[in-house]
């Protein structure tokens, strides 16, 4: 498996090569002319001063990652196609996983896919980029790097049982950085400093948010998420303590936690996941 990151690719990528990827999907003149003001926007630093840009799109716009999936389609997937029509590939934006049978096979494409990189005008990420070993039950040889992360999942060899039998399967589950990033998010939203709301509206106001992390990194090794859930879990047991004060103790949280989940066992969109308090 090759790890594939592009360095730089919104710093660096060509204004010429992106405007000729929108040509080869339109001809309207009005989408070509709003490109080419996107790309060409001046960047504003902190104190107000403005940098004018020669190359790169700017980041944290929304047309950015559209651009640069049109731009790496035509500089990167359909190259493969031709040059490497037996290699699978997964891609988004500037980072990338491709799938090889062999390390000589994986040295190749990964030299083959640096010149291309560098053919238009951009480079690989010399530490980011590199070869891996998905290794597993079955595949037990030691290289130096057998995980990659990608699109928010960690992959690695884990444990897991299938047909009443226990395995090690090279298997995706929610990154620590991802894992990190939304225990953050948790922090920023101070749910148990929110006795403003009732439950019910404490429930309608969380239950988006965490269903979404549910939704996306709970599609694979869900287990992986209970740290996070039960982290939810423990800012609505401090809320329940400041909203009511009678529930401040273990004991009495328990119990009206076990009469709230027999009466409304759905309140919350994790519980059906993770109920531990």
């Amino acid at each position: 498996m090759i790890d594939l990151d592009v360095q730089k690719f919104f710093d660096e990528v060509p204004w010429d090569l992106i405007v000729k990827a929108v040509q080869a999907v339109t001809d309207a003149s009005w989408v070509l002319l709003y490109v080419k003001r996107w790309l060409a926007a001046p960047l504003q630093h902190p104190d107000g001063s403005l940098e004018q840009r020669s190359r790169g799109t700017p980041q944290g716009s929304a047309v950015s990652p559209v651009l640069a999936n049109l731009f790496m389609h035509y500089a990167f997937d359909s190259w493969m196609v031709r040059e490497f029509p037996g290699c699978p590939w997964e891609r988004y934006a500037d980072d990338g996983v491709v799938h090889c049978k062999s390390r000589p096979q994986a040295e190749l494409v990964l030299g083959r896919i640096a010149a291309r990189m560098n053919e238009v005008g951009l480079r690989l990420h010399p530490d980011k980029t590199r070869i891996v070993y998905c290794k597993d039950g079955q595949r037990r040889a030691e290289h130096e790097h057998v995980s990659f992360t990608f699109l928010g999942y960690a992959f690695r060899a884990r444990g897991a049982r299938s047909k009443g039998r226990n395995f090690t399967g090279f298997l995706p589950a929610i990154s620590p950085e991802a894992l990190k990033a939304k225990s953050a998010r948790l922090r920023e939203l101070r749910i148990h400093r929110r006795t403003d709301l009732s439950l019910d509206d404490l429930a309608r106001w969380l239950n988006p948010i965490v269903s979404g992390w549910i939704n996306y990194y709970g599609r694979f090794y869900r287990s992986a998420l209970n740290p996070l859930l039960r982290r939810v879990n423990a800012y609505v047991r401090r809320w329940a303590g400041r909203k009511y004060k009678r529930l401040r103790t273990q004991k009495r949280y328990g119990r009206w936690l076990t009469g709230l989940l027999s009466r409304q066992p759905g309140l919350f969109a994790h519980w059906r996941l993770e109920r531990s308090y």
